[in-house]
């Protein structure tokens, strides 16, 4: 690893005059578990190292029913899935975080890291567009909002400019008679890569049978994490049944394009999306009629 320098900002203003600074020389750490490994392994080079867990506003974790949930962009996985009124209300956000390596990991890495990392297999940001999440981005020139859906722009680079830094992520309030489920597939336990990801989210009408909204994100299929409009758009209206479902299943696997690799082949990756966008989607309306 190439030697660099280290600060640890305690305001955004400060990080961000550090990153207008230092430009393209600088990274930034939030847990450090995607960043350190790059810089180790020659991956990305940094001359500046700019550790946020002492900016209050990226260690904030808010959240009521009325407001919705505001997670600052260094508040570790565990935070979240060990937060019962969050796991509640945003039950896909909490699928994913449980699954990001072993509790060690957990316990530094950020939903906001993983974002910023830009993963195309990244497990939580399918979860964020599908309960239709949004970014709050500070930078020298004042603060900007940005859709979660729009943020990956290419494998590991996103919109965030010179100067930019993500403060937090905001969750609108989850409503009644709504259910989101996210679920990846791994070839082994020992490779904590999704081959593919789903995340889903339903509203259901006051009878429990009809859905009248749905949204559906897709990992692992495409150069960024890929939105699945179609296949979201052809239930509303529909009855929430397993041929409904399946259909949509159906659909989403037309929205992917993956690519061969070691993890596993085209086919096989798309044949993967319909089982897991129906399973997800089951799972998602089980939720919003309050079953377990």
């Amino acid at each position: 690893m190439k030697d660099f320098d280290y600060a640890a900002p305690t305001s955004v203003q400060d990080a961000t005059t550090l990153l207008a600074e230092y430009g393209e020389r600088a990274r930034m750490l939030a847990g450090g578990t995607d960043i350190i490994v790059q810089l180790r392994e020659g991956l990305r080079d940094a001359e500046m190292v700019i550790d946020i867990k002492k900016i209050s506003e990226l260690m904030a974790l808010e959240y009521s029913a009325e407001a919705g949930l505001t997670l600052g962009a260094g508040v570790p996985c565990y935070q979240v899935y060990e937060n019962a009124e969050i796991s509640a209300a945003y039950p896909a956000l909490a699928d994913s975080t449980r699954i990001i390596g072993g509790w060690q990991i957990q316990a530094r890495a950020s939903v906001g890291g993983n974002l910023c990392n830009s993963s195309p297999a990244a497990d939580t940001i399918p979860s964020l567009i599908s309960l239709g999440a949004s970014c709050r981005i500070a930078g020298p020139q004042g603060e900007r909002e940005v859709a979660v859906s729009d943020f990956c722009t290419a494998p590991g680079r996103n919109v965030l400019e010179t100067g930019e830094l993500l403060v937090s992520i905001q969750l609108p309030p989850s409503t009644a008679h709504s259910g989101s489920a996210y679920e990846r597939f791994i070839p082994r336990n020992e490779m904590d890569i999704a081959v593919v990801g789903a995340g889903s989210w339903v509203q259901l009408d006051e009878s429990g049978s009809t859905i009248q909204e749905a949204r559906i994100s897709l990992a692992a299929v495409g150069p960024t994490p890929i939105v699945a409009q179609q296949a979201a758009e052809s239930l509303a209206g529909q009855e929430a049944s397993e041929e409904n479902l399946a259909a949509a299943g159906g659909l989403a696997r037309e929205a992917a394009s993956p690519i061969d690799d070691m993890r596993g082949t085209t086919e096989y990756r798309v044949h993967l999306v319909g089982v897991l966008v129906k399973r997800t989607l089951a799972r998602a309306v089980a939720r919003a009629r309050g079953e377990s």
